[in-house]
């Protein structure tokens, strides 16, 4: 009975953050759409940016998750206070991290022509890129903010403002990326304007229901009062670079196969680009049971209540698995029709159907790593999850893409089909870490 409580209060928890998820979900479907529908050439380098983007955005995210057990154990502990103290060095550190990724996403920017994509992208590619650039500031405030609030149990006030948040951008998509209610015809430039907008929504409405709402008054005291300091910093740094690191890897072996696949031509970039789309369905909803974990664990860890740590993992997974099959059903017997939501090319239609085979076999592998890294990082147990990151996306991973897309001549399939063996050897390996963790402090 004890497992079905832990199941019951991760859907209480977890349900809001994956709704907010697939709100996510939702808009970078409805960006794919629009912009595919609008040109194919610019779907290709929509997804060659968005791939740069997302290893950048997931390593910054990644950092900002150092935040969540920290507040997870001082809310376990019923220290407000002190929470919110943590909160204010958590969001000066996050606006340090953007300010890095914004430099080497410039030095990238400026040499983008040397990377081997298609040349007729370029044009299409760079007011893209800049606009995404100059979000990114705005985007770890949030989830500076969001990391919070999830941590503190509050995840209903995430998933309103990514929904509103992502209805905004998908409006915004509408009128730029086309040219209407009297607005210029933007394009792919277009959909960064409205992703810039958005990301700047998000923020102002957490920093105005931070400040003004009376269920944060306790923790607005503790803001104010609490300093910025350098024991805080230090932990937020020891914690957040190591999930960075890790979930900056695991991008990687996603980003890094993307510049492979425009080595292959624009179609499959396209492919590649809509499959990214349709992978973030699960993804997403995974992340969003996922965190629910992380904080569940990181409350029972600051009660020092091990066998409800491990109770919690485990129940998490169950719910996750049971997501996979939800999710990958329907995905199976879609796999010919859904390249044609994005596109009218029938050759990227005939690709996504073959690439769908690959991707429905990592989900194993993804949902237990997701978990289990989740598990961890509730513990504070961050710095081995780096190890076995390398080993599963740059010793395992990434050289498969190559071999099974160049050498075995498999294409784009080939590189898809490297995943199942990054995703699910680095779950097997989070798995045990958590295990003889939680065994040896029971």
């Amino acid at each position: 009975m004890k497992r079905f409580v832990h199941h019951k209060a991760l859907l209480t928890l977890g349900l809001p953050i994956v709704i907010g998820q697939i709100g996510m979900i939702v808009l970078g479907i409805a960006d794919t759409l629009m912009i595919g529908h609008h040109s194919t050439h610019e779907l290709a380098a929509a997804g060659f940016v968005n791939n740069v983007f997302n290893l950048a955005i997931i390593t910054c995210m990644g950092f900002s998750y150092g935040l969540t057990p920290i507040v997870g154990s001082l809310f376990g502990q019923e220290k407000r206070q002190e929470a919110a103290r943590v909160l204010k060095n958590s969001l000066a550190a996050n606006l340090l991290v953007a300010l890095l990724a914004m430099g080497i996403l410039g030095c990238l920017y400026l040499n983008i022509d040397r990377l081997g994509q298609p040349e007729e992208l370029l044009p299409a590619i760079r007011p893209y890129f800049l606009t995404l650039l100059a979000s990114l500031p705005f985007l770890m405030v949030f989830n500076g903010f969001k990391q919070f609030t999830d941590g503190i149990t509050d995840t209903q006030v995430s998933m309103w403002i990514l929904l509103s948040g992502n209805l905004l951008n998908i409006v915004g998509n509408y009128l730029l990326i086309y040219g209407k209610a009297g607005l210029p015809e933007l394009g792919l430039t277009g959909a960064g304007a409205a992703t810039l907008l958005s990301r700047i929504y998000m923020t102002l409405s957490y920093v105005a229901l931070f400040c003004c709402s009376r269920r944060y008054r306790t923790y607005r005291q503790g803001f104010r009062s609490g300093p910025l300091n350098r024991k805080d910093f230090l932990q937020l740094n020891r914690l957040g670079w190591p999930i960075a690191g890790q979930m900056g890897m695991e991008t990687a072996s996603f980003s890094l196969s993307a510049i492979m696949v425009g080595w292959l031509g624009s179609n499959e970039l396209a492919t590649y680009q809509i499959m990214i789309a349709v992978s973030q369905i699960c993804f997403m909803m995974y992340y969003g049971m996922g965190a629910a974990v992380s904080v569940r664990v990181s409350n029972f860890r600051g009660q020092n209540d091990w066998e409800n740590v491990r109770g919690t993992a485990h129940s998490g997974f169950h719910l996750i698995l049971l997501m996979a099959v939800m999710s990958c059903v329907p995905i199976f017997l879609l796999r010919h029709s859904i390249g044609g939501w994005f596109t009218d090319n029938a050759t990227v239609g005939g690709m996504v159907a073959q690439v769908i085979v690959p991707f429905l076999i990592y989900q194993f592998g993804d949902g237990l790593q997701i978990n289990f890294a989740n598990a961890l990082r509730g513990i504070a147990d961050v710095r081995p999850m780096l190890l076995f990151a390398f080993i599963a996306y740059f010793v395992i991973s990434l050289p498969l893409s190559y071999l099974f897309a160049f050498v075995c001549q498999w294409g784009l399939t080939g590189i898809w089909m490297s995943y199942p063996f990054g995703l699910t050897s680095a779950g097997l390996m989070y798995y045990a870490r958590f295990r003889k963790q939680v065994q040896k402090r029971s």
